[in-house]
Formats: C-alpha cells, structure tokens, sequence
C-alpha cells in the first residue's frame, strides 16, 4: 500500500469510529431515561410473584400448594408407593431428594395441587426402585417429577 492509501484508511477509520462514538452515547442517554410516570402507576393490582402457596406444618415441614398453571408448567407428576411381594414399601428413586445434610425426602401429594415433603429412610435402592426402611405408608401418592422444584419453593432459592 502507498501512503496516500493508508492516510485514507485512517481518515475512513476516524470517521467510522466518530460515529460509532455517537452512536454509543446517543444509546447511553437513552438507556438512562426513566420510565414515564404514566406508565409507572399502574391502578391494576400487583401480580403475585409466587406460583406457590407455602403453609407452615411446623418442625421446619411446609405444605406446598401450586397454581394449576405452576403444576402443569413443573409437568408434576407422581406415583403410587407400593409393597413388593415381600412387604418391602418401594417407590421410584426419581422421587427421592437430598438436602444439603444428605437426609432423604419425598414430596407427598395431600390434596390435588398441595405437597407435603415426607421423610424416608433408604434401604436399598435397585435400578430405578427405591426400597424404603421407614417413610410414608404404601398407597401414599409420591412426586416423581417436579419434586426439587417443590423443594425449591417451600425452602426458598437461596435455603432461608
């Protein structure tokens, strides 16, 4: 390249980044400004944020209530806790949670929509069956699917 070319790539630069200069405080400003106070008071009542109606049972246990459309967007599902042809309660090891002190849950369904968690005590778990020690009777309706996020919601996202 001649240096007449590069004094016109330069001078081409300098003016390409002028404009993009502009055009990033021109964005800042904007991004600045506050929402029109029109737009801001709203006399419609705030929407409820929770998908979840959490009620204390006491011993650090909450029921778990969801809207229906909270339990269809979870895709909530559950499954019967049965007895094996020896007496032993089993239930699907998808529906078996951890806390953080390594104790096991399982979310019990107490009315449709509404979730208690339940404590159980492992046996043996074998292949996609659990096989509890203590825990819920068997007929229980355990979840299966949807089961941390229940958690999630009775303790809170960040456990307080």
């Amino acid at each position: 390249m001649t240096a007449l070319g590069d004094s016109r790539g330069m001078a081409a630069f300098g003016t390409w980044s002028r404009r993009a200069a502009a055009v990033i405080a021109v964005l800042i400003c904007l991004g600045s400004q506050q929402v029109p106070r029109g737009l801001a008071d709203s006399p419609a009542p705030p929407k409820p944020e929770s998908q979840a109606t959490i009620k204390p049972m006491g011993s650090d246990i909450s029921q778990v209530t969801l809207l229906l459309k909270a339990a269809h967007r979870l895709d909530i599902r559950t499954a019967v806790i049965r007895e094996d042809p020896s007496g032993k309660r089993v239930i699907p090891y998808a529906s078996i949670i951890y806390d953080r002190d390594g104790d096991t849950w399982v979310y019990t369904r107490s009315a449709p929509l509404t979730f208690v968690r339940a404590k159980v005590v492992v046996e043996l778990i074998e292949g996609s069956d659990a096989f509890l020690k203590e825990g819920p009777p068997a007929g229980t309706q355990v979840v299966t699917v949807g089961a941390a996020e229940l958690y999630g919601a009775e303790i809170g996202v960040n456990g307080e």
